[in-house]
């Protein structure tokens, strides 16, 4: 876990969204440990990015945990979806990463009943479906994605074959910032949001 702090802690945010593709994701929950892979993921560049919560320096009390230090968890509310984002720079510069799409492994048969049934990539090919998936709730804000139940698992990692880096979901009338690919992906996974399933590669896009 040492060399997965020292990343947040000295590269910048569109790497680290890189560097979490493969990453194990793991919460121990009540009803058992629920884990897998991150396969889609996109990074919000506050200040400057018209984008994110935090664009301008914004603060209010939605986004307090923004400006706290790397791997603290960022979690919001969108269209009743709660979502959930790792915040990826120093103390008081407010970018981070948002996880949206997971690749279940342990525990799929809690996961599929948290969905309320959903099975296959709708359990969690998207940022609120995952959440849920993972039962993860809102308690969590501020805590470390280091050290809380809901941490990451490097020794799991897995290595995408092929990164592929497109324009983020849902950011329309933003300049810049609506074209600019800071979502990326595994190539060829099918838990990515919106993947058509013809381009579902063998093993899921991952190298081995």
């Amino acid at each position: 876990m040492e060399q997965v702090i020292n990343y947040f802690n000295t590269e910048t945010t569109e790497n680290i969204a890189k560097y979490l593709l493969g990453m194990y994701l793991e919460h121990e929950t009540p009803e058992g440990r629920l884990g897998g892979y991150i396969v889609d993921c996109e990074a919000y560049l506050g200040p400057d990015d018209e984008a994110a919560h935090s664009y301008g320096m914004r603060k209010t009390p939605r986004v307090r945990a923004m400006y706290e230090k790397p791997g603290t968890i960022y979690l919001y509310t969108m269209h009743t979806h709660l979502i959930l984002n790792m915040i990826t720079q120093p103390e008081g510069l407010p970018q981070g990463v948002m996880i949206r799409g997971f690749e279940p492994v342990e525990g799929v048969d809690q996961m599929i009943a948290n969905r309320h049934g959903r099975t296959g990539a709708a359990i969690s090919d998207g940022p609120g479906k995952l959440v849920e998936a993972l039962g993860i709730e809102r308690e969590l804000y501020g805590e470390s994605i280091f050290s809380s139940s809901l941490h990451l698992v490097p020794e799991k990692r897995r290595i995408p074959k092929t990164i592929e880096e497109l324009p983020r979901i849902g950011i329309p009338n933003k300049g810049v910032w609506t074209e600019r690919p800071l979502r990326v992906v595994v190539r060829g996974n099918p838990y990515i949001t919106n993947q058509r399933k013809s381009l579902i590669e063998e093993n899921n896009g991952w190298e081995k």
